[in-house]
């Protein structure tokens, strides 16, 4: 699998960041927080596979351009960019060895932490 970094994909992740769109979630969140195949279908529809492109930090070249299986490491829910999504990719970028998309996860990585809300802004996120 010949996976690089989307650099499209990691400019609107920092544009969206730099915008405050930013979920503090756990680490472990994400398999409950990411888009549905429903979900995901119904945004391509609605907007285009170039537009879902843009919320995935890798791109696989070995897919074609029209499809979705050319995007990985998805970093949001089509509206902000999730902790747990950036964190699962950073993690997972290292693992396989795509040293620049998982520098570009510990980057936006370190910008959601700086975003980080006080405790009780926290709490009354979660109800």
């Amino acid at each position: 699998m010949a996976v690089k970094l989307n650099n499209t994909g990691f400019q609107h992740a920092q544009d969206l960041l730099a915008h405050g769109k930013a979920v503090y979630d756990e680490r472990d969140d994400w398999s409950e927080h990411q888009p549905s195949a429903e979900d995901e279908n119904e945004f391509i529809r609605t907007h285009g596979l170039p537009e879902f492109g843009k919320w995935h930090l890798g791109i696989d070249d070995e897919h074609a351009e029209n499809t979705k299986g050319r995007y990985k490491f998805p970093y949001g829910d089509f509206e902000r960019v999730h902790r747990c999504a950036v964190l699962s990719a950073e993690s997972r970028a290292g693992q396989y060895k795509h040293f620049d998309i998982e520098r570009a996860a510990a980057h936006l990585h370190g910008m959601i932490e700086s975003l980080k809300p006080a405790p009780k802004e926290r709490e009354k996120a979660r109800r």
